[in-house]
This record gives C-alpha cells, sequence and structure tokens, in this order.
C-alpha cells in the first residue's frame, strides 16, 4: 500500500516548472503519453506526486499542506519568487528539531520545506 499525494493546477507545466526549480523534481509520467496533458507525476528523493490538469478554485481555503524534507531550507527560499511562487516569511527553528519554512506554489498550494537539525 502507498500514498501519492496530488496537486490539482490550472496551469501543469508552471506548477512543475516550480517544482523542479526549488525542489529538483524529475518528470517520471505523464498521462496521456502525448497531446494535452491530464497527470504528470514527479518524482523528488525517493518519493513522488502528481500534477492533475483541472481548473481549481483559488478562493476555496487550502485542505493539504505538501511538506518537503530538504537539505537546507534557507538556500532554498531564494528560488521560491522567481519560480513563481511565494514565501510566506522567515525560515524558523522548531522545538521539534526541524527548520521549516512556509512557501507557496505558483497555485497557492502551501508547501512547507522542513529541514531535520
Amino acid at each position: 500500500m502507498s500514498v501519492q499525494p496530488i496537486v490539482i493546477t490550472p496551469d501543469v507545466a508552471r506548477a512543475q516548472a516550480f517544482y523542479e526549480q526549488v525542489l529538483g523534481a524529475v518528470e517520471v509520467s505523464r498521462y496521456p503519453a502525448s497531446g494535452p496533458v491530464f497527470l504528470k507525476t514527479l518524482r523528488i528523493g525517493d518519493s513522488s506526486f502528481g500534477l492533475v490538469a483541472k481548473e481549481v478554485d483559488s478562493s476555496a481555503a487550502p485542505r493539504i499542506v505538501l511538506s518537503v524534507g530538504v537539505e537546507d531550507v534557507d538556500s532554498l527560499l531564494p528560488l521560491v519568487g522567481p519560480a513563481g511562487g511565494r514565501v510566506a516569511g522567515p525560515s524558523n527553528d522548531m522545538p521539534w528539531g526541524q527548520r521549516v519554512a512556509h512557501v507557496f506554489d505558483p497555485d497557492g498550494n502551501p508547501v512547507n520545506l522542513t529541514q531535520q537539525l
């Protein structure tokens, strides 16, 4: 059994570029193989997630957060804006032993960048 998060986006190419530029994501599959894309699967490290092409109500509150473990949170923050995302604020050291930064992808989906201290 496994769980794969899927991000719904009206612009798969824009979302894919964000995750590639900020987190080094690599495309591992696409459906259909040619023509307009419906689903792309991206890999970051040993994890994968999907991007699905679909119009969304961007005014609705997010109901899920994508949390990504990274080597160095602070080195990634300058990449977020140029990749089309937004940094919510500075990174912080948490009492449970992680450094965390809250960012948003180009569609406004929350993404937590986490680093073990």
